[in-house]
C-alpha cells in the first residue's frame, strides 16, 4: 500500500543537549518508513537527522553553521531548554548552559536556515519561560515574547508538552501551537509497572497539588473513571520571597483517602518541596500509596530530599518523562521511573509531516480506555 503523500522531505535538527531524544525519534521514523511502499523521493532514508555546528568564541559569543542545505525540507528543530549538564568556555572559565542560552541557539539555527525550508517546526518539550506566562505586577512576559519572536522569525509550528498554562498560545493566534499531553504514556507506564491492580473509585484517587493543575487532574480522573481531589496553596500575601508570595500551607479539599492510592498529577517537579508536602499530608489522611506523576522532573535541589521522603514513607513512586534531561543521579533511584515519550513524539512528527490531523494525539482518551480494558 502506498504511503500518504508527505508534505516535504523530512529533516530533524537536534540542538546540543537534545541529541539522545532526537536519535530515539529518528530510529522509529527510519524503521516505520522502511516498511512503507512509496515512490516519493526522499521519503525512505537511513537517517532524517541533519548536521548542525554551534561554535563558540573564547569571549562567549557563538554562531550556528548548517553544513548541509535545508532548502525544501519540512524541518523539525528539537531542543531541551532544561539541560543544565552542558558547559561552554568563556574567558577561560566553564559556564553551565542556561535556558536562555539554549533558546539563543534555537534562534541561531533558524537564522542560519535563511528562510530556505518549506516549513519550520520547533519541538520544545518544556516551553521556555512557561512559568512567566502572565503579568501580575510590573514584570516581564517572557513566554509570550518568545512565541512572538519565533513567529516573526518564520516558525510555522511549535510543539510542546503539558504547557504550564496553554492559554499562552493566545499570544500567537496565527502560528501553529500544539500542546501535546503525556497522559496516555503515564497510564501505560503505571499499568506496565503493576502499580495498582484496579483503577476504580474505591481504590484510586487523582490529586491536583494546586489550583493550576486542576484541569489536568480532572482529565486524568475522567479517563480513568475515578474521582479527583485538590490542594490549594495558602500564601502569605504580606511578604515577597524570590519574586512571589511564599506558601504557608497546602490545604486539602476532597474525599476520604483511607486505604486508597493517591496519584498526584502535575506538569513539573522543581525543588520537590510542594510535592513532598502534599505527599506527607496525603499519608497523614490515610492514603495507602502516593504516586507522583509529573511531565517534567527538574529536581533543582537534587534527589536527597526525595530519598528521605521515600524512606519516611511519604512518597512511594516518582514518574517523570524523558522529554528533558535526566541526570544519572535521578535514573539510579529505585523509586524513580522514566516515562518514555520517544515513540509518541515520532508518531507526531510522522503525522505532521504527512500534513494530517494531530487530533488523536491531542485527545488520547480512546487509547487510554483501550489500554485499561486490556488490564
Amino acid at each position: 500500500m502506498e504511503a500518504l503523500k508527505h508534505f516535504s522531505p523530512l529533516g530533524i535538527i537536534a540542538l546540543p543537549g537534545c541529541e539522545k531524544l532526537a536519535k530515539q525519534v529518528n530510529a522509529y521514523l527510519v524503521a516505520w518508513r522502511a516498511d512503507r511502499q512509496t515512490r516519493q523521493a526522499g521519503y525512505v532514508e537511513d537517517s532524517y537527522l541533519l548536521p548542525v555546528e554551534l561554535n563558540r568564541y573564547g569571549g562567549g559569543e557563538a554562531k550556528a553553521i548548517l553544513p548541509k542545505t535545508v532548502r525544501g525540507y519540512d524541518l523539525y528543530i528539537m531542543l531541551d531548554v532544561c539541560n543544565y549538564s552542558l558547559e561552554y568556555e568563556m574567558n577561560g572559565r566553564m559556564n553551565p548552559m542556561s535556558p536562555d542560552e539554549h533558546y539563543m541557539n534555537l534562534k541561531r539555527v533558524i537564522s542560519a536556515c535563511t528562510g530556505k525550508p518549506t516549513r519550520i517546526n520547533v519541538i520544545m518539550p518544556f516551553l521556555y519561560e512557561s512559568r512567566q506566562h502572565r503579568r501580575t505586577a510590573r514584570e516581564s512576559l517572557d513566554c509570550a515574547m518568545m512565541l512572538q519572536e519565533l513567529q516573526a522569525m518564520g516558525v510555522d509550528n511549535l510543539l510542546t508538552f503539558d504547557a504550564h498554562d496553554p492559554r499562552i498560545s493566545n499570544a500567537v493566534p496565527l502560528m501553529g501551537f500544539e500542546n501535546l499531553p503525556t497522559s496516555y504514556q503515564f497510564v501505560k507506564t503505571m499499568i506496565n509497572m503493576n502499580i495498582h491492580e484496579n483503577f476504580d473509585k474505591d481504590n484510586v484517587l487523582i490529586i491536583s497539588p494546586d489550583e493550576g493543575a486542576v484541569e489536568r487532574a480532572i482529565y486524568f480522573a475522567n479517563i480513568l473513571g475515578v474521582n479527583v481531589s485538590i490542594f490549594y496553596k495558602r500564601r502569605d500575601y504580606t511578604r515577597i520571597v524570590n519574586g512571589r508570595n511564599p506558601i504557608v500551607a497546602h490545604e486539602y479539599l476532597g474525599e476520604d483517602l483511607t486505604g486508597k492510592t493517591a496519584i498526584v498529577v502535575d506538569d513539573m517537579i522543581a525543588s520537590g518541596d510542594s510535592i513532598i508536602d502534599v505527599g506527607r499530608q496525603l499519608k497523614s489522611r490515610g492514603a495507602k500509596k502516593v504516586i507522583a506523576c509529573a511531565s517534567f522532573g527538574l529536581f533543582t535541589s537534587g534527589m536527597d530530599r526525595f530519598d528521605k521522603a521515600v524512606e519516611e514513607g511519604v512518597i512511594d513512586n516518582v514518574l517523570t518523562t524523558n522529554l528533558i534531561y535526566q541526570s544519572p543521579e535521578t535514573l539510579e533511584r529505585d523509586y524513580y521511573t522514566s516515562v518514555d515519550m520517544s515513540e509518541y513524539l515520532a508518531s507526531v512528527v510522522d503525522t505532521l509531516n504527512h500534513n494530517t490531523s494531530l487530533e488523536r494525539y491531542i485527545t488520547p482518551s480512546e487509547k487510554i480506555t483501550s489500554k485499561l480494558k486490556m488490564t
